[in-house]
């Protein structure tokens, strides 16, 4: 008598009336949707962002360096409040071949102001007065010059307000300043004027 034989069942055919969802199946079921993201209020809101009514908005321009103090002086207009404005010529390239761009200010710190007018006998008597300095909002104004070899010719200056000095040397000692940071950092926490060579 013959043994039936077991056929291994990958080899198995699948009825003709056989379901596919009867069948094994290797693929994996389709992801479900994923939910719509709900975006906040503040995210949708056009007016998120906006400032708040009566704010108001400023670009400061300021400008930091290291020049020489001259021509200290009381600017009194026929209308309007006396102030105090001085000449910086500020030191830029190379320790080697130094250039200067001149800045005509108008002193506005509070603590500029004390400065300035400490330093403006050394001024007064030629004596070499260097700064560390914080200009704002500089801006060129044209001008017409009234005398020496280029009399009657148009000159540009640069204007902007003194805001603070971080450091003063006179003839190339330092000199204690009102309200002034340690030795050691600027007003920023910088290193202030170990290292200039003057």
């Amino acid at each position: 008598m013959l043994s039936p034989i077991q056929v291994p069942r990958k080899f198995m055919r699948r009825p003709a009336g056989a379901s596919a969802a009867e069948a094994p199946s290797s693929a994996s079921a389709p992801a479900a949707p994923a939910a719509p993201v709900e975006s906040s209020p503040a995210e949708s809101s056009p007016q998120a962002s906006a400032p708040a009514p009566g704010q108001a908005n400023f670009f400061n321009l300021h400008v930091e360096g290291v020049g020489y103090l001259n021509r200290v002086r009381v600017i009194k207009p026929k209308n309007g409040q006396e102030f105090i404005a001085c000449t910086i010529s500020a030191m830029r390239g190379s320790a080697d071949d130094v250039g200067y761009t001149k800045f005509d200010c108008r002193v506005s710190g509070a603590q500029a102001q004390k400065v300035v007018r400490m330093l403006g006998d050394d001024v007064a008597a030629e004596r070499r007065v260097i700064v560390g300095f914080r200009l704002a909002d500089i801006y060129p104004e044209l001008f017409i010059f009234e005398k020496g070899e280029n009399k009657g010719q148009p000159g540009v200056a640069i204007k902007g307000r003194l805001l603070r000095v971080k450091f003063a040397k006179v003839n190339g000692v330092a000199i204690d300043l009102p309200e002034s940071p340690t030795p050691a950092q600027g007003a920023d926490g910088s290193a202030a004027d170990e290292s200039i060579p003057f």
